[in-house]
């Protein structure tokens, strides 16, 4: 039965109706991700065809289900939760979407042996330890051209000017508002323990251009469509682009 084995892997993250059952009817965020993912979704090419797709933290699948939609030709999801991944193999085969499941995390995208056309990094780098470490993996090993990236952001929403260096003597640029900064979180934020560094919107930004990414557009206040440059340069990464 349908609903038995729904229920037997939940909790569910993402809410998704699988023949008329939705998975996660009660999730505090509403209809999610579905509902917050209408609000980008523009941002994704509406014909994927002859594009590979890597979905690193795919979760059950929900952004995955939906490049296949798009026809996407390959889409590989990756997870370091064994459960999630059970609930994508679910969700696959009552969906009659065929997406390529491993579990991997994002440290080690190396083993995957290729790049890929569009990669989506949605909801996973404020849950790392070594954020930064995660983004210059992506650079270096899977992202091909695109990349759709989405962060829990905290902190003021501004962004200011930063120069290139800075003396030792200077103190006050670090309390400035807009300053870029990420909030390390030593027990638990939401009540969950992997909520380890949660980065303000200039912390973000700086952070994708350090390792090697153009901010192509920030469709919502905590997402970016990006394009990874032909290399990373440190100093050409702290001269910020147009962001709106």
């Amino acid at each position: 039965m349908l609903e038995q084995r729904i229920r037997d892997l939940g909790p569910w993250f993402h809410n998704m109706d699988l023949d008329g059952i939705e998975t996660a009817p009660e999730h505090f965020l509403g209809d999610y991700p579905r509902a917050k993912f209408a609000r980008f979704a523009q941002l994704v090419p509406e014909d994927l065809r002859d594009k590979t797709v890597l979905d690193i933290g795919c979760n059950a699948g929900f952004y995955s289900f939906e490049m296949k939609r798009r026809g996407a030709a390959r889409v590989v999801g990756i997870d370091s939760d064994e459960r999630y991944l059970a609930q994508a193999r679910l969700a696959s085969e009552v969906l009659g979407y065929e997406i390529e499941l491993r579990n991997l995390d994002v440290y080690r995208v190396g083993a995957l042996g290729e790049k890929f056309d569009f990669v989506l990094f949605m909801g996973v780098l404020y849950h790392l330890r070594h954020p930064l470490l995660a983004l210059d993996r992506l650079f270096d090993h899977v992202v091909g051209e695109q990349m759709l990236f989405q962060s829990l952001l905290r902190g003021p929403q501004m962004v200011v000017s930063v120069e290139l260096d800075y003396p030792f003597e200077e103190k006050q640029v670090f309390l400035r508002h807009g300053f870029p900064a990420m909030y390390f979180v030593e027990h638990k934020y939401a009540s969950d323990w992997t909520n380890w560094w949660i980065p303000n919107r200039a912390g973000v930004e700086a952070m994708l251009r350090s390792a090697g990414f153009a901010i192509e557009r920030r469709a919502e206040d905590d997402v970016y469509l990006c394009r990874r440059k032909d290399s990373r340069s440190i100093e050409s990464a702290a001269e910020p682009e147009e962001v709106t």
